[in-house]
């Protein structure tokens, strides 16, 4: 039974989603705002409702800061934002446990923990537990674990680089969650290079720069995610060259995450590109084959999932650019499988991700390289395979027979 309460959050879920849609493309708000509602409010806290967790994992680590700057929009201030999923009681959050299953017909409440370090909140899921190592990551993997064991006395500084989605913030707050847990009384402090930015033009405007200075400088642990936007930031990395210095001669920790290596960001002062080569500097590539099934496994086996893996493999085989994406691709189809109580088999998982995934480059065949060469060469196909041996074929025939082998 619909309740006037019921209505009114639909509307004013409405007015939010639609400021959504202003910020997103729209195959993006289609599947993963679209199959949302505002199940209810209470105490100024907004409670999100999808159709499980999966899906509501993804929405929660990649679309929060979008949800929460529409619904500020819409509200006039900022709101606490709980993710939960369907319920059996009416969709009130409330868990359903049943057996495994070959599609996602449960739904549980998911709401993180609240972070316990300083400046932005914690993803929980982003422990070194839940990292799955493959050899695209495994130097910046140890290189992590070992700061969170030995805090400010090995790789001080850790820079992480790589493109995006491949695990860089991931390993910095696995760090920060190692720490937290280990030592009850550290000082943890996590902010993106934005914040940073942010925080230290609001604190000159409002002459505020000590409580700014202490706030970064008083920690022993700072991690600073996509440092290369300090690139062309003078003022701001004057201010950071000095964070570093007095965290640095105090053996207080630093991790920072950026998507190229500290020598490859243009317009960032040499003295700090310095500073970061004081310690190490490890780097994360795309996952390989092995490694993406891995991730896949890890994530269906988190809650009890079956999939074949005829389907891992057809995602983990076309989603080969980073792991965002390749989780992108798997909470696609097991959202579509629970809002429709459809079985995940090999035909659905191609229907539903024709879009979404991209097909698997094929290996060129012998004809692919005579077209090519040729076309590269301007000859025909035929004359390349004559037994002439003018000069203009020679080299092309010769091109053609070595890529061939």
């Amino acid at each position: 039974m619909t309740t006037t309460q019921d209505t009114d959050n639909a509307l004013l879920w409405e007015r939010i989603l639609e400021a959504v849609q202003a910020e997103v493309n729209n195959q993006c708000y289609r599947t993963w705002f679209l199959p949302t509602r505002l199940a209810r409010i209470e105490d100024g806290t907004l409670y999100i409702e999808g159709p499980n967790q999966f899906f509501m994992d993804w929405l929660s680590e990649h679309h929060l800061a979008t949800l929460q700057a529409a619904s500020a929009k819409i509200l006039g201030r900022p709101a606490e934002l709980e993710f939960i999923t369907r319920g059996v009681n009416g969709g009130n959050g409330q868990p359903e446990r049943k057996d495994r299953k070959s599609h996602v017909s449960f739904f549980r409440r998911y709401s993180p923990p609240p972070s316990k370090s300083g400046g932005l909140k914690l993803n929980p899921t982003y422990s070194f537990e839940e990292f799955v190592v493959g050899q695209n990551n495994r130097m910046a993997h140890a290189a992590s674990l070992a700061v969170a064991e030995k805090l400010g006395r090995v790789y001080n500084p850790l820079f992480i680089y790589g493109g995006v989605g491949l695990g860089k913030t991931h390993l910095a707050q696995a760090v920060a969650h190692f720490v937290l847990a280990e030592h009850k009384k550290a000082k943890v402090f996590y902010a993106s290079t934005e914040s940073f930015m942010n925080e230290l033009i609001f604190s000159i405007r409002q002459g505020k720069t000590l409580e700014f200075k202490n706030k970064y400088r008083n920690v022993d642990l700072l991690i600073i995610d996509d440092i290369h936007f300090l690139a062309g930031k003078e003022s701001t990395q004057e201010e950071f060259f000095h964070t570093f210095n007095a965290l640095h001669d105090s053996s207080k920790q630093i991790v920072v995450t950026s998507d190229r290596a500290p020598k490859d960001i243009r317009e960032l002062e040499e003295r700090l590109v310095s500073r970061f080569e004081w310690g190490l500097i490890a780097d994360i590539q795309p996952p390989d084959l092995e490694t993406r099934m891995a991730i896949l496994r890890k994530k269906i086996e988190k809650d009890n999932i079956s999939i074949g893996d005829d389907v891992l493999f057809l995602i983990a085989e076309s989603v080969r650019s980073n792991i965002r994406e390749l989780e992108g691709s798997l909470i696609r189809l097991l959202a579509f499988s629970g809002l429709t109580n459809s079985k995940i088999d090999i035909d659905l998982a191609r229907e539903v991700l024709k879009d979404f995934v991209k097909a698997a480059p094929r290996e060129p065949n012998l004809q692919d390289i005579q077209r090519v060469v040729a076309q590269r060469f301007d000859v025909s196909v035929d004359l390349l395979k004559s037994s002439k041996r003018s000069s203009f074929v020679v080299l092309p025939r010769q091109v053609a027979i070595y890529l061939a082998r």
